[in-house]
């Protein structure tokens, strides 16, 4: 007969044990003990399951939807991807009455008022982060916005959460806006971000894009400047500069949801689609940097006679890019029938995805609806804070 220490299995024993049970277990394994609770939430198995897992079977990306009633009923469904949009229910109800923000690989973020949820559909874990406490006041006459992005520090394998402040008046006069971020980790708190020298205070516009560990997005400098803002998650800096008059010089494309962010080619890019409704035609500007200086180059594509027709008279939206470059466009309404527009900017090829899979009893309700590609179907990340 062994005694107690004998009888122990080592912990490099236990996580290769662990690894080959079902992942949605690991949320009960977790009250075995204070030992495997930490074990189970450490980097180290994390990384190693997402291993495991990975050679097992190849991750297929997914792209998830979600349906937000005016009783604030929220459903969440998820596609294995956009060539494939049959969806299948993910939560029922995640009592989150608000919108995506955000996603990275594994985590998808919500808004709701001023604060910020990750929700992991893997292990159905939900976390509400504590709101801000801003440093600027709105006063008589002014408005106050909070805008939430998301990114990944790919050197230290941190994800990070930022969050824009902004206080202004009417058309955007008297402008403050200032930033924080929330690293996602034990023990982790609100810390606030001093901008550097080129900074300029501005109004989010559209959603982030994550290249390379930086988070970009679009904002409104004045009511006629517009700017890129940038934010290196590792060194958590922030950036501004703004955008040639060339470029943003149309309808007000990012206030009026006519342009946005993409990935093209590994470079940051803008997806102009403000002509596309009437006349067929998307601007992309690419983002190049040539001999230390950073420089626009343009090009126009005019979309396919015989594809006019899927964009004539619709509003449309980007909602980012699959992992093979094509740009997702949604219509900003959709009611009984669900779809989205695969644009492969690279053979000027547009195509209407039908997605079916909804529950019916959504198919009339008067509801918001977003989409959010995330490039993996997995995650094994554990929310604690």
């Amino acid at each position: 007969m062994c005694n107690r220490h004998d009888c122990e299995i080592p912990p490099d024993l236990m996580i290769e044990i662990l690894i080959r049970l079902p992942t949605k277990s690991f949320m009960r394994f977790k009250c075995v003990s204070k030992q495997w609770s930490p074990l189970i939430s450490g980097r180290y198995f994390c990384n190693r399951l997402f291993t495991c897992v990975t050679r097992q079977q190849q991750q297929q990306p997914r792209l998830y939807m979600c349906l937000v009633a005016k009783d604030k009923q929220c459903v969440l469904l998820s596609s294995t991807s956009p060539d494939n949009t049959c969806f299948v229910l993910v939560d029922q109800d995640l009592s989150i009455p608000g919108y995506f923000f955000a996603s990275v690989p594994g985590l998808l973020c919500f808004q709701f008022g001023t604060k910020a949820c990750i929700y992991n559909p893997s292990t159905k874990q939900l976390l509400t982060l504590p709101s801000v406490k801003s440093d600027i006041t709105a006063q008589q006459g002014q408005l106050k916005t909070t805008q939430y992005y998301i990114g990944r520090d790919p050197v230290n394998d941190q994800y990070k959460l930022v969050c824009t402040i902004l206080i202004y008046s009417k058309l955007f006069a008297n402008m403050s806006s200032e930033h924080w971020v929330f690293t996602l980790e034990l023990g982790g708190s609100w810390k606030k971000v001093v901008p550097l020298g080129n900074y300029h205070p501005h109004a989010p516009a559209t959603a982030g894009r994550s290249i390379d560990g930086v988070v970009h997005y679009l904002a409104w400098v004045d009511l006629y400047k517009c700017a890129v803002v940038s934010f290196n998650i590792r060194s958590e800096e922030v950036t501004t500069f703004l955008l040639p008059r060339k470029i943003w010089d149309v309808p007000v494309p990012a206030l009026m949801m006519k342009a946005d962010l993409i990935e093209y080619d590994g470079k940051l890019a803008i997806f102009s689609h403000s002509y596309l409704k009437d006349e067929g035609l998307v601007e992309l500007w690419v983002l190049k940097d040539a001999a230390g200086k950073k420089k626009w180059s343009n090009m126009i594509l005019v979309l396919q006679p015989c594809q006019r027709h899927l964009v004539h008279g619709i509003d449309l939206i980007v909602k980012g890019t699959t992992q093979d470059g094509k740009v997702i466009l949604s219509p900003l309404e959709m009611r009984s029938q669900f779809y989205i527009l695969c644009y492969d900017v690279q053979n000027n090829d547009l195509r209407k995805v039908e997605i079916t899979g909804v529950p019916r009893l959504w198919l009339h309700k008067e509801c918001n609806f977003d989409l959010k590609f995330m490039d993996e179907s997995e995650s094994f990340i554990y929310l604690e804070i």
